[in-house]
């Protein structure tokens, strides 16, 4: 019995098609009545080939999540700061990568990785350094719930009109 030689090329191949379908499902399903076996079936690869590449539904998660991760701070890389443009340019992101975003929060990524960072350093200065903690979990949560909700309708609002909503929001502050 011989051995195929998978290449890596193959294998990265595998790996987008198997993590297609399983975006694709969770959008409609919750993670336990995802299958093996169904997205083997609409991937088109065995279940051999999941399985050189994830130990389960569970692995495929976490190697989702590590993926959106690095992409999501791979967009920013070059771009650091609490900027206007860089608030654009996610939310231009996010409405470029739907799925992408509501994949992240669906599987309440958020939980653990916020999707911004606050500036400490500024909300020292405008808040008098009080209770900074709370202010900035209160602005990650208010932009969080703006963009889970932006996600929900469909960004119907462009980019630039969502900025103009956060921007007023904290306009005073």
């Amino acid at each position: 019995m011989g051995f195929k030689v998978v290449s890596r090329n193959e294998k990265k191949e595998s790996q987008k098609k198997i993590e297609k379908v399983f975006l694709n499902l969770i959008q409609t399903k919750e993670i336990k009545q995802i299958s093996v076996s169904k997205i083997c079936e609409l991937a088109k690869v065995n279940r051999t080939t999941f399985y050189a590449n994830y130990l389960d539904i569970y692995d495929l998660v976490e190697k989702v999540k590590e993926s959106m991760i690095l992409e999501f701070v791979n967009v920013f890389k070059e771009d650091r700061g609490h900027t206007r443009k860089n608030y654009l340019k996610m939310f231009e992101h996010i409405k470029e990568n739907q799925i992408f975003y509501k994949t992240y929060f669906k599987l309440g990524f958020d939980a653990d990785y916020k999707v911004l960072h606050y500036d400490e350093e500024l909300a020292k200065k405008r808040y008098d350094n009080k209770f900074i903690d709370y202010h900035c979990e209160f602005f990650k949560a208010g932009i969080t719930a703006v963009i889970k909700m932006w996600l929900t309708h469909g960004c119907k609002e462009s980019p630039e009109d969502i900025l103009e909503i956060i921007e007023s929001e904290y306009k005073n502050t």
